[in-house]
């Protein structure tokens, strides 16, 4: 039997007849009795809430925590080595040998976090004074802090409905000092890489993908971070799989990744990389201290064991739920690029406006779920120390050029990302909610979608 079609008759066999009238739409609770209508009062309003107490997401990688990490982390201890040099058997070297064959890139590499990956990402590429990179207009600082902090010019683009850089609009903030586009990869949803690649590709432009929140996504059939000319994976907390902190840094380009290993580690090229490199091809430069600790190596090994299971279970839960509103009046889900390679983080609708955004959002926590906007990101342009140009030097060089003057941020850059954010809303998906938990979601948003959306 096709699984859908088993998922949605359980789903029914489960609430009932009576659960299964309550969900069927605005035409049915128009033609209800008034005893029948008040039942269905929503929860915000009197009525009686879907659940009890409140169902939330939970970071995803701590839940699959289990012996394979504590065995990983007990050799270090017994080691008494959680420097990745001066001793065999780094288990941060096995990580990265084991996370560039997964992905599918000659080359990965461990640093501290995901901000240092920005930052070795930006090395590698030589991003200095003079440069223009182009950037989504809502995502994390560390996007906009590594292009300022390497001296050089951040350019905003719009995001589309898929939340993430509108390829439609990248063209335009094309300079002759342009060098760089970086496409992120927000809250699990892939960008749409064939027209920004084809875009870099035309303007000779380096792409950087942004993968810290789409670890293990995948864009027609590839994974992420294997597309583009450099890539980037953060390890924190809120990610696909993590050890708290740490991040990675993927290539398939030998000169990048030497440049990447040297910024990473004060301008050393230790064994295996020189052997792997034959001997290196670059003279050292002024560097930095990102080394990966053996006991986030650790972790981090052990994590990547667990990434298809997390991304499994949250692809199927996520369609689930998709699949349980999908014939709701007038529903307007967010885009995705590539559905199936969506990892599925969460379910977000277009209310429209951010009045009736807010108050869906309202309405579904009354209900006991959890709600919430677009999150982990941030409108960029319209933070005060980006729109007033802010840096840890009055002469830093990003803005002191007459077209760093020039360039202005704030919401007149970013109007259509500002609408995007303000009128999506919706529930973060959690790997290991069970079928009660993705019905009580289902139920509660067809209980609560119909009477905001009309309103």
């Amino acid at each position: 039997m096709d699984n859908r079609a088993s998922n949605r008759r359980q789903f029914l066999e489960t609430i009932g007849a009576a659960g299964a009238a309550s969900i069927l739409g605005n035409a049915v609770w128009e033609n209800r009795p008034a005893a029948a209508a008040e039942a269905e009062k929503l929860a915000i309003d009197g009525g009686t809430p879907v659940r009890s107490g409140t169902l939330s997401a939970s970071p995803y990688g701590p839940q699959f925590y289990d012996e394979a990490e504590e065995k990983e982390l007990i050799e270090v201890l017994k080691s008494r080595s959680p420097f990745r040099w001066w001793h065999a058997g780094s288990k941060v070297l096995e990580f990265e040998e084991a996370y560039a064959k997964h992905i599918g890139v000659k080359f990965a590499l461990g640093v501290t976090s995901g901000t240092a990956a920005l930052f070795t990402a930006m090395a590698a590429l030589e991003i200095g004074p003079g440069d223009e990179v182009i950037l989504p207009a809502w995502t994390w600082y560390a996007d906009y802090d590594a292009i300022v902090l390497a001296g050089a010019l951040p350019i905003f683009a719009e995001i589309d409905e898929s939340f993430n850089i509108d390829p439609n609009d990248i063209e335009a903030k094309i300079t002759p000092q342009t060098k760089a586009i970086i496409a992120c990869h927000l809250q699990g949803t892939v960008a749409d890489l064939d027209p920004i690649m084809e875009i870099a590709k035309r303007h000779k432009l380096y792409l950087l993908e942004d993968c810290a929140q789409c670890c293990g996504g995948k864009y027609k059939g590839k994974y992420v971070g294997s597309i583009g000319h450099i890539a980037i994976n953060s390890f924190q907390l809120s990610k696909s799989i993590t050890a708290g902190e740490g991040g990675a840094v993927l290539t398939d380009d030998p000169v990048l990744f030497e440049r990447a290993v040297r910024f990473h580690d004060v301008s050393s090229l230790r064994s295996p990389y020189s052997e792997n490199l034959k001997g290196g091809l670059l003279a050292g430069f002024a560097s930095c201290n990102f080394r990966m600790n053996e006991f986030t190596g650790a972790v981090m090994k052990a994590q990547l064991t667990k990434l298809e299971t997390i991304c499994e279970r949250l692809r199927r839960n996520n369609r689930v739920v998709r699949e349980g509103i999908a014939d709701l009046a007038g529903i307007k889900l967010r885009k995705w690029p590539d559905v199936e390679g969506d990892i599925g983080y969460g379910v977000f609708l277009d209310l429209g406006n951010r009045e009736r955004r807010d108050r869906f959002l309202r309405a579904l926590r009354a209900e006991g779920i959890a709600a919430n906007g677009p999150s982990g990101s941030v409108i960029l342009p319209i933070d005060g120390r980006i729109e007033n140009k802010l840096t840890v030097h009055p002469a830093w060089p990003s803005f002191n050029s007459p077209r760093g003057k020039a360039v202005e941020y704030g919401a007149k850059c970013c109007p259509r990302t500002i609408d995007i954010i303000h009128r999506f809303g919706g529930v973060m998906i959690d790997p290991n909610f069970d079928e009660n938990d993705l019905q009580d979601i289902v139920k509660a948003i067809r209980k609560v979608y119909p009477r905001i959306a009309k309103a």
